[in-house]
């Protein structure tokens, strides 16, 4: 176990099962409260911000019986709401919702990591993390909550109030609490904007109301230096990455930048829904300071 109680990547198995929030899927401000299948594929459709006839040739299908399926004239078969959905790259969860309003069987099974169909795909996730050494890697489910995390993850945390590292543990509530990451992020404006972003995004392509919360507890969060997502400066986001930059306690900075890794074509929710965070170091100074924290021999195959 990391610091705090989380899982290592020895406690994947059957720890993941418990990471993630399951409920009843609602709709924030701007998606309809009908819940017959018309209503939501228009939702999704303009969310997508796609027109009826857009989207209607898309599917090779004519506007018309495109309106009349939103409207409830025509029920659409169970292949044609595949084939919309996909169209409209609706999430694993909710096309499974399109499927039960309409009558059908839900289509995609969602499996806890810790059953043996799910093996090799855990496999998979703990050499990524392991692989990583010794640099911080992390995988996430869909509402930013840890699932695992390799040996240098802690690195990182250093800080961090031990409520905060309790599971479940969200991560972005941890990097911008002003009891967790945030008082050691030297760049911490630029990076909230970022995050905020980020997640801003991420709730606007799936209308999901718990990432509607998160993003407005964080955005109440105060920044170090009082300045509000607006008074970032325009050139502090004008780079190629956004790093995060990390005081180490010893006058120096730790300098990361992030890639986001997701399974190519899933076909369980589980997998649909999980992402491995994997940090880099941004100069040598950084790189040498990870290596030394987890020596060579203890790691993974990370240059």
């Amino acid at each position: 176990m990391l610091a705090g109680g989380f899982a290592a990547v020895d406690d994947l198995r059957g720890k993941a099962a418990r990471s993630g929030v399951h409920g009843p899927r609602c709709y924030p401000r701007g998606m309809s409260l009908d819940t017959s299948v018309g209503a939501r594929l228009r939702d999704w459709r303009r969310r997508r911000r796609m027109t009826q006839m857009e989207l209607a040739g898309s599917a090779g299908i004519s506007t018309r019986h495109m309106s009349f399926m939103e409207t409830g004239r025509s029920l659409p078969s169970r292949a044609m709401l595949l084939r919309l959905s996909a169209l409209l790259d609706v999430p694993l969860r909710d096309r499974n919702g399109l499927m039960v309003s309409a009558g059908y069987a839900p289509i995609y099974r969602e499996q806890p990591l810790d059953t043996d169909a799910m093996a090799a795909a855990r496999v998979a996730i703990e050499q990524l993390l392991t692989g990583h050494e010794p640099y911080p890697a992390l995988a996430v489910d869909r509402h930013w909550q840890l699932v695992a995390a390799n040996r240098a993850f802690p690195a990182l945390l250093a800080g961090a109030a031990p409520a905060l590292l309790q599971p479940p543990v969200n991560v972005l509530r941890l990097s911008l609490h002003p009891d967790g990451v945030a008082p050691r992020i030297a760049n911490l404006p630029q990076w909230r904007a970022h995050v905020l972003e980020r997640l801003r995004h991420q709730w606007q392509a799936t209308a999901d109301p718990v990432l509607a919360a998160l993003l407005a507890e964080l955005q109440a969060y105060p920044c170090d230096d009082g300045k509000a997502d607006a008074d970032v400066p325009a050139d502090a986001l004008d780079s190629i990455v956004v790093p995060l930059q990390l005081h180490d306690g010893h006058g120096g900075l730790l300098s990361f930048f992030s890639t986001t890794t997701v399974f190519g074509t899933p076909r369980d929710i589980t997998l649909s829904e999980l992402a491995i965070e994997s940090f880099f170091p941004a100069d040598a100074r950084t790189a040498a300071a990870m290596r030394t924290a987890l020596p060579e021999g203890d790691h993974g195959s990370a240059n």
